[in-house]
């Protein structure tokens, strides 16, 4: 054979393998990228926005506050798994900590969610004592306002989105998170046994809200619990001065947060005009860990020693 025609063929045999090595490299660094971005988004709201802006729908931005007690892994669980059937999510959790929990972190990281991890510990004065009532203090102030503050440092006035407030020991429908994304400004619904009813609920005529049901403290001007709410981004980014307080007096949280936001008159009434009910304040029975104890006394280790909790 000729040795040009020879060092020619080389020459194309080589480009061959150049372009497909090249290709090679190209599709293992898509595929690296995509898995990070599946499962690692921590405070990283561009992802976020990329993930969402090409589906067509309304985010959600949901904050749960949460603390350690015998539960907690259960109720988050349960919470994860509700979330991810449910598209263009983005979970914010609050741990009332001073730092990361490694049970936390773990579910999170291996939940498949789009989500944020932060902390906010409560000073121990505004800690429940264990004789006091869950009335005498408000839970889960300063957790939702540190989901609040990220939202306001991480997200832009001109950006599609509705915020919830989601506790993790409450029952969703999945209906209820498509009604949400109907939110214009501030959206109210039902809330299943809360406040000593069957039903808690607004009331509607022609569309508007007119009035409560509620049996406790009926005079406040907004009776409802934290889980039959929602708020538009854009709204929430236009008042910058809505948060919690615990100035606020027991069982009013949720009304003088939407007094900073809202009217009554301007609320609205989603669920099929507030016919149904979409979520429920239901609680975990407290464990009974007689048994725990007496090993602790033995000087022994606990039953789920060495294994998650």
């Amino acid at each position: 054979m000729d040795p040009l025609i020879e060092i020619k063929n080389r020459r194309i045999k080589l480009r061959k393998i150049c372009i497909v090595l090249v290709l090679i490299s190209f599709l293992c660094t898509v595929v690296f990228i995509s898995r990070v971005s599946e499962n690692d988004i921590y405070d990283a709201p561009a992802e976020v926005d990329m993930k969402i802006s090409n589906s067509g729908n309304i985010p959600i931005f949901v904050i749960t506050p949460t603390y350690y007690r015998p539960v907690q892994k259960a109720e988050l669980t349960r919470l994860k798994h509700t979330f991810k059937l449910v598209p263009h999510i983005h979970w914010i959790v609050v741990e009332d900590a001073s730092q990361f929990t490694v049970l936390v972190t773990k579910l999170l990281k291996n939940s498949g969610l789009s989500y944020t991890h932060l902390v906010q510990p409560t000073p121990a004065s505004k800690k429940l004592k264990n004789k006091e009532g869950k009335w005498i203090k408000a839970r889960g102030v300063l957790q939702r306002n540190r989901g609040l503050k990220w939202i306001r440092e991480n997200l832009y006035l001109g950006q599609e989105g509705v915020i919830y407030f989601a506790d993790d020991d409450n029952t969703y429908s999945l209906e209820l998170f498509e009604e949400i994304r109907r939110t214009k400004k501030v959206s109210i619904w039902p809330v299943g046994l809360v406040g000593g009813l069957y039903v808690e609920k607004p009331i509607v005529k022609n569309g508007k809200v007119v009035g409560f049901n509620a049996a406790w403290r009926p005079e406040r001007k907004f009776p409802i619990d934290m889980a039959g709410f929602a708020v538009s981004l854009k709204h929430l980014l236009s008042k910058p001065e809505a948060k919690f307080s615990y100035s606020s007096e027991g069982g009013f949280q949720e009304t003088d947060f939407l007094s900073l936001l809202t009217t009554r008159e301007e609320l609205e009434p989603l669920a099929a005009n507030c016919s149904k009910v979409l979520v429920w304040h239901t609680r975990s029975e407290n464990p009974t860990l007689i048994q725990e104890k007496q090993l602790k006394r033995k000087g022994l280790k606990p039953s789920n020693y060495g294994m998650e909790e």
